[in-house]
């Protein structure tokens, strides 16, 4: 009987058999699934537009209920203005303007798109898990699938904070600019317009979405094995700096607001590297000694 070096550990045939016949169903199953371009460019096609129109339905309903949409989204506003200039600051003329034509239409569209965005992007999310799909292996169809949960947990977070703490923030600032005592015969009191503070809180809110899928993006990476653990904390300064220029730009200008934009994008971008470190530590212990 042969000895095999301490090193070296023979697993029994019956567990890499197993691993080996699911190997090739999986293979075999990707190759039947296989198709030319013009096939895969019809399926994008496909999918491409069961997104479109899930937009289109939710845009459609929320153009319907574009008035609670609009009060919910001027909520930020309406309380910063109250905690500011009390209870009658709306009664008193601080609200919000239009000055063209057709702006105030462009503000419903607007708000109709926000919501049908929202509302459809689990549909969008599917449809580009069902296009992949195909050439995933059974393991990694499995290993997507807490992606989809993810990442809809985490839009939904990053939205919350930009309403509840990006906004009312930013608008808190915006008022206290007013100088109620008149300068050179001329009062500076704001007098903000409707599409712009619609434009501002929809890319916020959005904005805020995306950037929390920071975790999502680096374990997706990280399970394809395209993009390590170690890349990401190497170049970890990289995005300290990046994402403390982007809490710059979008909140007011203290140290405080910066702080708190940029701390939890910081602690998803670690947390998603050691959790690519926690997959890459695993994917070496099922990897079978022969």
């Amino acid at each position: 009987m042969t000895n095999l070096p301490d090193d070296e550990v023979q697993l029994p045939s019956t567990i890499t058999d197993t691993v080996d016949e699911q190997r090739a169903k999986d293979e075999e199953s990707i190759e039947a699934s296989s198709a030319p371009l013009l096939s895969h460019l019809e399926e994008l096609r496909n999918r491409l537009f069961i997104s479109i129109l899930a937009i289109f339905v939710g845009f459609a309903v929320c153009f319907v209920f574009w008035r609670p949409i609009l009060e919910f989204l001027i909520q930020p506003y309406k309380e910063a203005a109250i905690a500011l200039k009390g209870a009658n600051a709306l009664k008193d003329g601080l609200g919000l303007i239009y000055t063209a034509p057709m702006e105030t239409v462009f503000s419903q569209l607007d708000v109709a798109l926000f919501g049908g965005i929202c509302i459809a992007f689990p549909i969008v999310a599917w449809q580009l898990y069902r296009f992949v799909a195909p050439g995933l292996y059974t393991n990694e169809k499995k290993a997507f699938i807490p992606f989809m949960i993810m990442a809809p947990a985490l839009f939904v977070a990053g939205a919350a904070m930009a309403y509840y703490i990006a906004m009312p923030m930013v608008m808190n600032f915006s008022l206290r600019q007013e100088i109620s005592n008149s300068v050179g015969g001329v009062k500076v009191t704001y007098q903000g317009k409707v599409a712009d503070y619609i434009h501002m809180i929809t890319t916020l809110v959005i904005g805020f979405g995306v950037c929390f899928q920071i975790p999502v993006i680096q374990l997706i990476l990280g399970k394809a094995d395209l993009v390590s653990s170690e890349f990401w904390l190497k170049n970890g300064r990289y995005a300290v700096l990046a994402i403390i220029t982007i809490a710059a730009f979008i909140t007011p200008p203290d140290v405080v607001s910066q702080l708190l934009l940029s701390l939890p994008l910081l602690i998803l971008y670690y947390g998603g590297a050691y959790l690519v470190k926690l997959v890459e530590k695993k994917r070496e212990q099922e990897e079978p000694t022969y």
